[in-house]
């Protein structure tokens, strides 16, 4: 079992990276980075399915 020594950093005290949600219409959403960093073009969508992911594909509203 690891043990936290005094000179070790909790993982929730590091500094995340930042994260832009910037819309369309100039909306500019502010939050925190998961995952890899960079740049990247997408489509936001809003589904109100409870569950599974294979609806979301092929729901054409």
């Amino acid at each position: 079992m690891a043990t936290m020594t005094a000179a070790s950093t909790p993982p929730w005290a590091t500094e995340k990276p930042t994260a832009l949600l910037v819309l369309a219409d100039g909306t500019v959403i502010e939050g925190s980075g998961l995952g890899a960093t960079g740049s990247a073009v997408a489509e936001v969508c809003f589904n109100t399915a409870l569950t599974g992911y294979q609806e979301i594909l092929t729901d054409p509203s």
